[in-house]
C-alpha cells in the first residue's frame, strides 16, 4: 500500500465524521505543504471544498507578504516544536483575504503537519482598526504637508486591506475640477494636475456623496462609458466619498487588478469610515496652507508680501555674506497708477497690478523673488549675481516689459514703472539698509525721468 493511500484511509475512519463538526478547519499537509486532508469547515473559511483543498499547495494560496515568516515556522515546526496561535493571511476562492490563526504539530510516523486553523479575520479588522484609527490621529498630527500626510495614510491603509494601488483626488467646486495630489498606480501614471470633473467615476460619487464599489464586468463597462480604457481592466474599483463638516472634497480610490484580491462591502464601510478621519485632517491643513498663504502673500497678485520679502531677503544675505557673493534689490513703482484708480475705476487698477505682476516674474529667475510692499509698489530681490551690470540689464528689462501697451476691460493703457537699484555690499549689509537704498534710487529716476 502507498504512503497516499495509507494516508487517505487514515482519515476515512469514524473519527473523520467527528472532525467535520468541528468549527475550526483541520489539515493534514505533507513535507512539502501540499494539502493531504481537509475538514469540511475549510469550505466556510478558505471557500474550497474537502476535495478541492486537497493536492492543492498551502503556500499558492497564502498572502507572498507572509510566506517568508511562515516557512521559517515551518521548519521549527518540523525539528518537533508545538505551534501554538500562529497567524497569517490566505486569499479565498473568492478573493477575499482571511487571517487564519494556527495551532499545528509535527507527525514524525506520518511524516505530516497536522494543523487546526481559526478565521480570526474579524478580530484582526477590530485590532486593525483601532490601530488605525490611533495612528491616523498621529499622522494628522506630525504632518507638515498634505503629501506627507496621503504616503503615510497610504500605508495605514495597507494596514486594514491590501491597497497596491491607492490614490486621494481632491475636487474643487468653484471650477467643477479635480487633482490627484497623491496617486499610485502599477499600471497607470499621473492623471493631468488639474481636469473636469463631469462623467467621471469620483464625479459620481461627489454628486451623491455615496461609495461605489465595481467589480469585474461592472468596472469594464463603466469605464467604457466614461472612456478612460487605459492599461489592463482592473479586477475590482473602490471610491469612498471624503467628506468634510459640510461638503464632499473629494475621492478615496483604491483599485486591483486581475491576480489581486477582491473588495467587499465590508471594506468599503471600512474605508469609508477611515476616509472620515482623513477627510477632517485634510481640510484642517488646507486651512492651514490658506492661513499660511494669506500671512505670507499678496491676496491680489499672489505674490509673496512685505513679510515674506523680508525672510528671503535675510536668508539671501546671511548666504552672500557666508559665500562672499552679491545679490541686488530692485524698488519699483508705477508712475500715475492713481490717476488710472481715480479714473477708471478700483477694478481696472486692481486687473492692472494682476497683469504687472505677471510681467515682472517674466523678467526675472525662479530663483529670484517678485514681491508686492503695498499699493502699486514692488521689490524684485536678484540673488548671487556675478556683475553689478545684472542689476541693471534686469532693471532695463522690466521697464520694456512692463511699459508695453496694455488692454484691460476695453481699456488701452501704458503704464511706465521707475526703478530703483540696490547693490549688496556696496550699498548696504541689511535688509533695510538696501531696501531704503532701492527706494531713494527710485524716488531720483522718477523725478529725474519726469522733472
Amino acid at each position: 500500500m502507498s504512503s497516499k493511500l495509507s494516508i487517505e484511509t487514515k482519515f476515512q475512519t469514524p473519527l473523520a465524521s467527528f472532525i467535520d463538526l468541528i468549527v475550526d478547519a483541520v489539515f493534514a499537509v505533507d513535507v512539502n505543504a501540499n494539502v493531504v486532508f481537509a475538514s469540511a469547515a475549510c469550505e466556510r473559511i478558505f471557500g474550497y471544498t474537502p476535495q478541492e483543498m486537497v493536492g492543492r499547495n498551502m503556500f499558492d494560496m497564502m498572502l507572498p507578504e507572509d510566506r517568508d515568516k511562515t516557512r521559517h515556522s515551518v521548519v521549527d515546526i518540523m525539528a518537533g516544536q508545538l505551534q501554538l496561535n500562529f497567524e497569517n493571511r490566505y486569499i479565498r476562492k473568492d478573493g477575499l483575504v482571511v487571517h487564519i490563526m494556527w495551532s499545528t504539530q509535527w507527525s514524525p510516523a506520518d511524516q505530516l503537519r497536522i494543523g487546526v486553523a481559526r478565521d480570526v479575520t474579524n478580530r484582526k479588522r477590530a485590532e486593525s482598526m483601532q490601530a488605525a484609527l490611533y495612528s491616523i490621529s498621529e499622522a494628522a498630527y506630525a504632518a507638515e504637508d498634505l503629501l506627507t500626510l496621503f504616503q503615510r495614510i497610504h500605508q495605514i491603509v495597507g494596514t486594514l486591506l491590501r491597497v497596491d494601488n491607492f490614490s486621494v483626488t481632491l475636487y474643487d467646486a468653484e471650477t467643477g475640477t479635480l487633482n490627484s495630489p497623491y496617486h499610485v498606480d502599477e499600471y497607470l501614471q499621473a492623471p493631468e494636475v488639474s481636469r473636469p470633473a463631469a462623467g467621471t467615476l469620483c464625479a459620481e460619487i461627489i454628486r451623491t456623496g455615496l461609495p461605489l464599489l465595481l467589480t469585474a464586468d461592472a468596472v469594464l463597462a463603466r469605464l467604457e462609458e466614461t472612456q478612460v480604457l487605459t492599461g489592463p481592466n482592473p479586477l475590482c474599483w473602490l471610491g469612498v466619498p471624503l467628506k468634510s463638516h459640510k461638503d464632499t472634497i473629494g475621492v478615496l480610490t483604491v483599485k486591483s487588478y486581475p491576480g489581486g484580491i477582491s473588495y467587499t462591502e465590508e471594506d468599503q464601510e471600512l474605508l469609508q469610515f477611515v476616509s472620515t478621519q482623513i477627510a477632517t485632517v485634510i481640510e484642517r491643513l488646507q486651512w492651514q496652507v490658506r492661513l499660511r498663504n494669506m500671512a505670507q502673500y499678496d491676496q491680489l497678485t499672489t505674490l509673496p508680501n512685505r513679510g515674506f520679502l523680508y525672510d528671503r531677503l535675510k536668508m539671501a544675505l546671511a548666504s552672500a555674506k557666508r559665500d562672499q557673493g552679491r545679490l541686488s534689490v530692485l524698488y519699483i513703482d508705477l508712475d500715475k497708477f492713481k490717476q488710472v484708480n481715480d479714473r477708471l475705476g478700483h477694478g481696472v487698477g486692481d486687473l492692472l497690478l494682476q497683469e504687472v505682476a505677471k510681467r515682472l516674474k517674466q523678467c526675472v529667475r525662479d530663483s529670484d523673488t517678485v514681491a508686492r510692499v503695498g499699493g502699486d509698489e514692488f521689490v524684485v530681490l536678484l540673488q548671487s549675481i556675478a556683475m553689478p551690470q545684472h542689476a541693471t540689464m534686469v532693471a532695463e528689462k522690466i521697464r520694456r516689459i512692463v511699459s508695453a501697451p496694455l488692454l484691460l476691460d476695453g481699456h488701452k493703457l501704458n503704464i511706465v514703472p521707475s526703478v530703483g537699484i540696490a547693490l549688496y555690499p556696496e550699498d548696504g549689509n541689511t535688509d533695510d539698509q538696501l531696501l531704503q537704498h532701492a527706494d531713494r534710487a527710485m524716488y531720483v529716476k522718477k523725478n529725474t525721468d519726469h522733472g
